[in-house]
Order: structure tokens, then C-alpha cells, then sequence
């Protein structure tokens, strides 16, 4: 008989994910899925486009007070997002 080397499966997974080049675009598509939840569903209702660019998440808001007020927070935004996802996916967030 012989012994087999036995592995969890999460780090199977993450193995797999990484070595296929989709572990990077999976915690961003958590990361944007996170926004309602993270921000608020108040300022999600506000919100029409969320996409990430260069470690940069990219947010539209409809209101420009709003707007301005969340660019005041947008480092303790992106800091919650991260924690949120378990990895470090973006470093800055920008509202246009």
C-alpha cells in the first residue's frame, strides 16, 4: 500500500484559480459585488456604474453631494471593500 498526500480543497481551489489566471479577476468581481453592501443601499441606489481600472474602482454617482461626500471616505471605503474580499484588489476609489 502506499500513502496518498492529502490536500484541502480550498487550497486546491486557490491553486487552480491562480495558476489559471482567474484568481485576480474573481476578487474584483466580488469587490464590485460587495458595493451595495459595503457603501449602503441608500448610496447604491445612487450609483449607476462600478467597474475597477489599474487598482483604481471606478464609481458613477448621480449625485453630486453625495458625490462629495463619499470622495471624503474613500480610503476607509476602499479599506472595508478589501477586508470585505479577504485581499488587498484595489488601492484607490474614484466617483466620477
Amino acid at each position: 500500500m502506499f500513502r496518498r498526500e492529502v490536500k484541502k480543497i480550498d487550497g486546491l481551489l486557490s491553486h487552480f484559480l491562480r495558476a489559471a489566471g482567474l484568481e485576480t479577476p474573481l476578487l474584483q468581481r466580488r469587490l464590485i459585488d460587495a458595493w451595495p453592501e459595503v457603501a449602503g443601499q441608500m448610496v447604491a441606489n445612487y450609483t449607476s456604474n462600478v467597474f475597477i481600472s489599474n487598482q483604481t474602482l471606478m464609481v458613477k454617482i448621480d449625485n453630486s453631494a453625495l458625490r462629495a461626500e463619499l470622495s471624503m471616505m474613500r480610503t476607509q471605503l476602499a479599506n472595508r471593500l478589501n477586508q470585505h474580499v479577504g485581499a488587498y484588489v484595489i488601492s484607490d476609489i474614484k466617483f466620477y
